[in-house]
């Protein structure tokens, strides 16, 4: 991405070609594509994580949570856009929210439906499901705002109303943003659900589930003998082990500026208590707000990447690369995630478009997958507060390659709505790159770019799909926005594309 010595933006111009699908307002039922377009069908050992209809193809969720519901306002929802040979196809979709019949609860006023969104196979039936997170649902056992997680069953239909899987206590806000995640922690082969209890303690429940919701193995509880504040979950093996492991980003209590990366090691007992990743210096790494986890070096251990968009804190006085927000590398290793030799990149950094600025939000969300087929896991990561030729947080998104030594900044892309082919234009508070995801929708072997925009047209939010080619983030063949009026949905306050299910 252009470098220079006098400021850097990102415009009109800059970053890769894209084409434009005409989005045509149309309705149709959901379906999984015929076996003709999908090929021969796999075994369930090697079906998608995020294949809801077991089509072969991933398929994209993504949240509404503030989103009007039968009159509720923040009752929200979960659009579900279903992949096919030529990526997402937008005529084979679904809208869910606790309206849907089978769909545990009701709609009411700020229950955040789908807060938090995860993908596994819960069930071992060769169909991913759908894990939702109702952050802010009041329950009968838990009280105000005690939250609960709700499984949706994944079929060659699409998916269909589940059970709850869990609920909190009163003000535990359980299923939150960036409180579930998915991993196999105890090594047994079944996937087992990660979430969060008293804002900081671990809750896992550990599968294979019923489709009553029940598990034969029960759940553990890994408490943090501080008053933490999980602020995202991510899943993956950090050691090598063979067995999954768990990541967060932390902070103390109601100090955001004593953000953290910890740890805890999986094993056929399942977690282990907590690490800090420390630093170079001996003392524990600035962490972030979200973080993801794969195997960027592909030494065969997991790296963990962490997103730390918001700056402006006292802290940034002492951490590399903090202004306008940064992408952190921690690699992996056999005794755990190696803080000492963690990289950085920013908008400063060689490679890297635009220019490092307050209040940028470089590393809201970050996501990991191989967009160009080069074998190295690529990562994307939003810019919502990025300015545009004077547009004030019209949004960007970036996409940095994945190498042998790590992430680099060289050949790095970028994508925003004055991209040349790209639907939309810019605006003043469109917050593109809100929310960012990494999935292989046409099953070529490239993960494609999705795109939230939840502050687009007066914060109704919007969804951009990219399909990715060799040599570029998006191909000339590909590129597909929806919104509420595709979906039939409430527009207002909405925020469509608040988060994605990874």
């Amino acid at each position: 991405m252009p470098q220079s010595t006098s400021k850097r933006r990102i415009g009109r111009g800059v970053g890769v070609a894209a084409a434009v699908a005409v989005v045509a307002a149309v309705t149709a039922p959901v379906a999984a594509h015929a076996a003709t377009d999908a090929g021969p069908a796999e075994p369930a050992a090697t079906k998608l994580h995020d294949d809801l209809n077991g089509d072969g193809y991933a398929d994209l969720a993504v949240a509404a949570p503030s989103a009007t519901v039968g009159g509720k306002k923040g009752a929200g929802y979960v659009a579900v856009v279903y992949g096919s040979k030529n990526g997402l196809d937008i005529t084979t979709r679904q809208v869910l929210s606790q309206s849907t019949a089978g769909v545990p609860g009701s709609p009411e006023t700020d229950d955040a439906f789908g807060s938090a969104l995860t993908t596994a196979d819960l069930d071992r039936d060769g169909y991913a499901d759908l894990v939702v997170g109702v952050g802010r649902e009041d329950t009968a056992d838990g009280g105000a705002e005690s939250g609960m997680a709700e499984v949706l069953w994944g079929g060659p239909q699409g998916l269909t109303g589940g059970p709850v899987l869990a609920t909190g206590k009163a003000h535990d806000g359980l299923g939150g943003q960036g409180r579930l995640t998915v991993g196999d922690v105890n090594g047994d082969g079944a996937a087992d659900l990660v979430t969060v209890a008293n804002q900081h303690d671990l809750r896992v429940l550990n599968g294979p589930f019923t489709r009553a919701g029940g598990t034969a193995h029960g759940e553990q509880v890994v408490k943090d003998e501080f008053d933490s504040r999980v602020l995202d979950l991510a899943a993956g093996d950090v050691n090598g082990d063979g067995v999954t492991d768990v990541a967060a980003s932390e902070n103390d209590g109601d100090e955001y500026d004593a953000r953290r990366v910890v740890y805890w090691p999986g094993s056929p007992r399942g977690l282990s208590p907590y690490t800090t990743v420390k630093g170079g210096d001996g003392y524990r790494l600035q962490g972030g707000e979200n973080l993801d986890i794969g195997d960027v070096d592909q030494d065969g251990v997991d790296d963990i990447v962490v997103g730390r968009a918001v700056d402006g804190y006292d802290s940034d006085l002492d951490t590399p690369l903090a202004k306008g927000g940064r992408v952190s590398l921690i690699p992996g290793t056999p005794d755990g995630p190696d803080g000492a030799h963690a990289t950085f990149l920013n908008q400063d950094s060689p490679g890297v478009p635009g220019s490092a600025e307050r209040g940028d939000g470089f590393g809201t969300d970050v996501r990991i997958a191989d967009v160009d087929g080069d074998g190295h896991p690529d990562v994307a990561t939003g810019l919502p507060g990025e300015d545009l030729d004077g547009v004030t947080d019209a949004g960007a998104v970036v996409v940095l390659r994945g190498t042998a030594q790590g992430l680099t900044g060289t050949g790095a892309q970028v994508v925003t709505q004055n991209t040349p082919d790209v639907p939309g234009a810019a605006e003043q508070g469109d917050t593109f790159g809100g929310a960012v995801h990494l999935a292989d929708a046409d099953h070529d072997g490239l993960a494609d770019l999705a795109v939230g925009a939840p502050g687009e047209n007066g914060k109704a939010g919007s969804v951009w799909y990219f399909r990715s080619g060799p040599s570029t983030v998006v191909s000339p063949n590909g590129t597909t926005t929806f919104g509420n009026t595709l979906l039939g949905t409430s527009a207002t306050n909405a925020r469509l594309g608040t988060a994605f299910a990874g």
